[in-house]
């Protein structure tokens, strides 16, 4: 018999975890089933910090080619406005997604969330999710009027929980007082406006962000280029052609600051410019 994939609503009594459409434990293993490391209770995938770290000084095209050749053409997502475009963003997805406000709807998840003991803020309930190394992605349909997901006082929650940053398709408000703060941030718009006539309609469920589909657990990547979305189980193939590109990158840029090479000679590097780069990089990657 063939399994079925449920997407339920919550019910009162439910784990701390406040979701109000959600993808059961079994459900997201078996949709990120390719993931190579531990998960968090809820099943979402829970890539280590080691491999985390490793992705410090990646850019975009560093993890663009290998996703490429993975066949993930549509990880990438640009056209950003970047709180400081100086800090890259590295962390774990925890995702929500908001729809146009439907009153009906809506009664019925404040009505559960409230019975459940959830915060009455619906942007607090996905804030209250957050730990150390998570990147929150908000789906907000590029919403800007009443779009505006946090302001200065949620957006310092936001840094303090996950000490990384956040992505918002849609809106911020506050930005004189949330740019002091030292995160990375990603969002469309800005505006005075309060959020409102949405409703927050799921937590850690698969959400699209621009022309991205991100999973929860997903390896959140934010440079001065944009945002790239890693899922789990390429993230060591990434970071290892990242340290290989940056080592040739290095030497190559070296060789033409030299002057005495023509780009021909370097792209690609010639027999004699590829000897002395295998010999360059032992000695750069000895102890």
């Amino acid at each position: 018999m063939r399994k079925t994939i449920v997407i339920v609503m919550i019910l009162a009594g439910i784990p701390s975890a406040a979701q109000m459409l959600v993808m059961d434990k079994a459900a997201l293993t078996e949709f990120t089933v390719q993931n190579p490391f531990d998960r968090f209770p809820d099943g979402r995938p829970k890539v280590p910090d080691r491999v985390l770290d490793r992705l410090k000084n990646m850019s975009s095209e560093d993890a663009w080619a290998v996703l490429q050749r993975a066949g993930y053409r549509n990880q990438f997502e640009g056209n950003w406005k970047i709180l400081h475009p100086e800090r890259k963003l590295i962390g774990r997805a925890v995702t929500a997604q908001f729809m146009p406000l439907r009153p009906d709807v809506n009664e019925a998840i404040n009505a559960k969330a409230k019975a459940a003991g959830l915060a009455p803020s619906q942007n607090e309930r996905v804030i209250e999710l957050l730990q150390s190394g998570d990147v929150i992605v908000v789906d907000l349909f590029g919403k800007i009027e009443n779009g505006t997901f946090v302001g200065d006082n949620l957006a310092t929650a936001i840094f303090s929980q996950s000490r990384t940053g956040m992505v918002i398709d849609g809106a911020i408000r506050d930005l004189e007082g949330i740019f002091p703060i030292e995160m990375a941030a990603y969002f469309r718009g800005q505006h005075p406006t309060p959020i409102g006539e949405v409703m927050l309609t799921g937590i850690n469920i698969p959400v699209r962000i621009g022309g991205v589909t991100v999973m929860p657990g997903d390896i959140v990547f934010g440079d001065r280029e944009g945002v790239t979305f890693i899922p789990p189980h390429l993230a060591e193939k990434i970071a290892d052609s990242a340290e290989a590109s940056r080592l040739h990158d290095e030497f190559t840029q070296l060789k033409i600051k030299e002057g005495k090479y023509k780009i021909r000679d370097v792209y690609p590097l010639n027999k004699e410019l590829q000897k002395e780069f295998e010999e360059w990089k032992k000695k750069k990657q000895a102890p």
